[in-house]
């Protein structure tokens, strides 16, 4: 048996928990939410790195559906229930394959049935406008845990990717941490600035996740984790998942972004602008200078070292399918996960390892949310605190 068939058995046993595919934002983007002209059920679509055969064939059995909406968005929380109703749409059309999930045992059911159990999370707390209510209206309508930031800062906490004004969380940024535990919703570190991240592991009582992270220390890329961050897992009991975004894994590929982005500025463009003039300038530096690739060695690198700082009960997998538009070679879509498997099988990683970065330490890290949750509601209220109260 070659490892590829080894790593394809064990997913059978233990399927991936991934912890962030924008499935729901590229069905917005692609196709106005419209089911049937993007119908996930057998067709493998040129635009789309997600649909059901590919899920089966990756050996997934719990995906974080993202909630994602752009901060920019001129009614986020309304924005972000569309995002929530979409997922619900997914889970009426393809009842056969998805079960909706809500908590640890509601995964391991889905397991049992043969599905693919499906949870959200929103990401960005700009979902929130800084409202506790709508916090807790999130969580009532299925959301398991929030990224307290996107690409920008949020008026109570500090972005990995853009310049620091809180200088972590503020008072308020704390409560929302604390409302989070209170409601077991999970605390998402990806895209926070590493001073955020102290912040909120110092104020939370329930473990955290980064939903889709790697390793600074393997890539010096901001949305990163650094080795000290890493290193407070095992006290706080959360988990790391590593992410396949090129631009964050490959330090090639992180340098060519900054070149092309200053290509870019030299002409007088703004590195996001996707006009046709644009797009000329941006292809014709590609011919010039080609992109880098990122494989299946490279994000085995992360976990080896991710590993090796924080332990193997505190790693898992968040891939960023439909959320990036590079992916690593063998990475290409969500088929690709037992590429990863055998990979870490040649690395010398156990079975038992395995079991742990694909399944039981994302399941274990929810329920152990829960349990502090069931505790902090017999003794504590909601929070009506504001951002004004506390902030103002």
């Amino acid at each position: 048996m070659t490892h590829l068939d080894e790593a394809r058995a064990l997913l059978r046993e233990f399927p991936v928990v991934d912890g962030h595919n924008d499935l729901p934002w590229a069905l917005r983007e692609k196709a106005g939410y419209d089911l049937d002209r993007l119908d996930i059920a057998g067709h493998q679509h040129e635009h789309l790195h997600t649909d059901i055969p590919r899920l089966r064939a990756g050996g997934v059995g719990a995906q974080y559906w993202s909630v994602y909406v752009p901060a920019e968005q001129p009614d986020p929380v309304a924005a972000t229930l569309e995002q929530i109703d979409c997922v619900r749409q997914l889970l009426d059309r393809y009842q056969a394959d998805l079960a909706p999930a809500l908590t640890a045992a509601d995964m391991e059911a889905a397991r049992g049935e043969g599905r693919i159990a499906s949870l959200m999370g929103a990401e960005g707390g700009h979902s929130i406008a800084n409202s506790l209510g709508a916090l807790r209206g999130l969580y009532a309508l299925g959301v398991r845990y929030m990224t307290l930031t996107h690409n920008s800062n949020v008026d109570w906490a500090d972005s990995a990717t853009d310049t620091p004004r809180a200088n972590g969380l503020t008072a308020f940024g704390r409560e929302v941490v604390r409302e989070m535990n209170r409601l077991g919703m999970l605390v998402d570190l990806s895209h926070v600035a590493p001073s955020t991240m102290r912040d909120a592991l110092d104020a939370s009582t329930a473990p955290v996740v980064f939903s889709h992270s790697s390793a600074r220390a393997v890539c010096d890329h901001p949305r990163n984790i650094p080795d000290d961050v890493l290193e407070r897992l095992p006290a706080n009991g959360g988990v790391a998942m590593v992410t396949f975004v090129p631009k964050f894994v490959l330090q090639a590929a992180v340098d060519w972004t900054a070149a092309a982005d200053e290509n870019m500025r030299a002409h007088g463009l703004h590195h996001l602008d996707t006009t046709a003039e644009a797009m000329k300038v941006h292809r014709a530096f590609e011919e010039r200078t080609p992109r880098p690739v990122a494989t299946v060695p490279v994000i085995a690198d992360h976990l080896d070292h991710m590993r090796e700082v924080a332990g193997i009960d505190h790693l898992g997998i968040g891939g960023d399918y439909d959320g990036t538009a590079f992916t690593p070679d063998g990475l290409s879509d969500v088929s690709g996960y037992p590429n990863l498997l055998a990979e870490l099988l040649d690395r010398g990683w156990s079975k038992t390892d395995l079991a742990k970065l694909t399944w039981q330490n994302a399941v274990r890290v929810l329920g152990a949310a829960e349990d502090v949750a069931r505790d902090l509601r017999s003794k504590q209220a909601p929070s009506n605190a504001t951002i004004e109260s506390l902030d103002g």
